[in-house]
This record gives structure tokens, sequence and C-alpha cells, in this order.
């Protein structure tokens, strides 16, 4: 006998609470959608002004002089601070965020996961201006005085360990509190990853005789790979996207300079400095240039996210697949 199908959707009988349904939520699909189009389309209107006078130039530019009659604006100092400070958190972040979801999903005890998992939640619960004043009264103070001499001394012949910073606000400050607003991001989900992994294909790889880190290796990292890959894509975006705490850490010095111990800015930072200052028209939509190409890369990291999902999330159908006609 063949089964039975399934009722086709015009088959089904009007409901006013599945109609209902369907229409609030694309309602708030579009509501969303709209949302983002109107900020784009702000952004975008505010920056015209020095879009008119800068053009593309401005992206790389490295100058920023508002003083009257003499303006000259550029985002090219602000982008390599994002760059540094961003890049290097993550990879920073990156190791210790995975290490932190294998203990919690591989070594703990069962009696340590609950409360550790709750601590690093909380972390990401924080708010940026109080991680940015504990940056300012407890870390900068610690790395000016004990860290950066040291790296210094061992490590100044590479330029990027130059003398430490006289004040403690520097590049490597906000690398730091980069660090610890990005790592339970990516420790959660890396954590909700793990966890993910099919308990047939951990036990199957400990019944073949590996040790729990050959298992690990070579079971959970393979399986929840682009998943960590778009975790660390978000937490990269969550670090550029930063702005309270950095500006309050990293000493607002324009130029570039390679020493991580010297001052600098990001994007971010400049416009949560600047902008209620702004005196001119062109100052105000040279920040508004700045914010809407950090919105640009924003989007693209989100849009990177979610396209390495699912490109992962097809590789591993189509292993599936391939292992069950095997």
């Amino acid at each position: 006998m063949q089964a039975a199908e399934s009722p086709r959707l015009s088959d089904r009988r009007f409901r006013a609470g599945d109609a209902a349904l369907q229409l609030v939520a694309g309602a708030a699909a579009l509501a969303a959608c709209v949302v983002v189009g109107l900020i784009v389309w702000k952004v975008i209107a505010g920056s015209l002004p020095s879009i008119r006078a800068y053009g593309v130039h401005f992206v790389w530019r490295v100058a920023w002089n508002p003083v009257l009659g003499h303006e000259v604006y550029g985002a090219g100092s602000f982008l390599f601070g994002t760059a540094v400070t961003s890049l290097v958190a993550l990879l920073l972040a990156a190791p210790l965020a995975i290490g932190v979801a294998l203990f919690l999903t591989e070594l703990a005890p069962r009696f340590l996961r609950g409360p550790v998992t709750a601590l690093v939640e909380t972390l990401a619960a924080i708010p940026s201006v109080v991680i940015g004043l504990w940056g300012i009264l407890v870390l900068g103070p610690v790395l000016r005085d004990h860290v950066e001499p040291a790296l210094h001394s061992a490590l100044g012949f590479i330029p990027l360990f130059g003398p430490a910073s006289s004040s403690g606000s520097s590049v490597f400050t906000a690398i730091v509190v980069l660090t610890i607003m990005i790592l339970p991001i990516v420790s959660s989900i890396s954590r909700e990853l793990f966890l993910g992994v099919p308990r047939e294909l951990r036990e199957g790889a400990l019944a073949l005789g590996t040790t729990r880190w050959e298992m690990v290796r070579g079971v959970v990292l393979p399986y929840a790979r682009s998943g960590i890959a778009a975790a660390m894509i978000l937490g990269l975006g969550r670090a550029i996207g930063e702005a309270i705490a950095v500006s309050q850490v990293i000493g607002s010095v324009v130029g570039i300079h390679w020493s991580l111990f010297s001052g600098g800015d990001t994007l971010g930072s400049k416009i949560a400095e600047s902008y209620q200052g702004g005196t001119t028209k062109l100052q105000v939509a040279s920040l508004i240039y700045l914010g809407l190409i950090l919105l640009v890369f924003s989007l693209l990291m989100n849009v990177a996210a979610q396209w390495i999902v699912r490109r992962g999330a097809r590789r591993q159908g189509v292993g599936t697949n391939r292992g069950a006609l095997g």
C-alpha cells in the first residue's frame, strides 16, 4: 500500500490563527528590512557632503584636521586602527574561546559546567562602558607598568613592541579590552556547536581506541568547523563595531603607528568621541562617512557568517548522504 499523501496547502481549511500568525510574522520581517533600508539611506544622505568633497579617496587618506579654513578629513588612520585592534583581538580571543568551549563540553566536571557557563555568559552582558572604565582604572595601569615593559624588553627589536605607553591608553590596551568583549560570544556559540555533535560519532571514535584529544581533533572540531568560523566572523564584527570601550582606552591619536603601545583610534571610537562636538557641516558629514564605512563592514561580516554556515551545512548534508549510500 502506498503511504497516504500529506494534504496540500490548498486543501487545508482556513484558520484565523494561522492567517494572523503569517501576517504578523511577515510584517515583522518586512519591518526589519525597512528599518535596515532606512538606516542605510539616512547614513548615505548624511555623508553626501563628504562624499562629494573627497570621494573614494576619503577611505585611504590619513588626515583629520577640523581647523576651520584648513579642513581635511580621511578615514585611513581609523581604518588601520580598526583592522589592527579587531584582527589581533580575534587572534587572541579565538583559541581562548574554543578552549573554554571544549573545557565546558568535554573536560569540566558536571558541578562546574553550570557556574562556569553562567560566568562566561554574564561577561557578555556587562555594559561596554563598564568594561571601558575597568580598562582605564585597572587594566591600563597593569599593562603600562608590567606587561608592556616586559614585552618591550623581550621583543623590542620588533616594531610592534615599541616603548611602553606613558598613560596606559594604547592600541594594546584596546586589543585586550576587545579580546575580553568578544571571547564570550565566540565561546558560547562554539559550546553550542560542540554540544550539537552527534553522540554516536563521539562514542564511535572512542570505541575505535582513540584518545579524548584525538576524538576532539578528528570528530568534534571538523564537525563544527564551519560554525566556529561563523562565530569568529561574528566576534570580529563585534570588535569592529565597538565604540565606547575602545574610545576610553585607545588614546585618540590620529596617524598610523606600528607600535601596539602607542595611541590610536578606530572608526567607532572616533565617531563616539567627536560627533557631539562637530562644529562644521563637513566635519559632521565626514563622521557620518566613517559610520557608512563601518556599516558596510558590519553588513559584510554578517553576510559572510551566514554564507559560511550554509556552505558548511550543505557539505555536512552531502557527507551524510554519501555515508548512507555507502
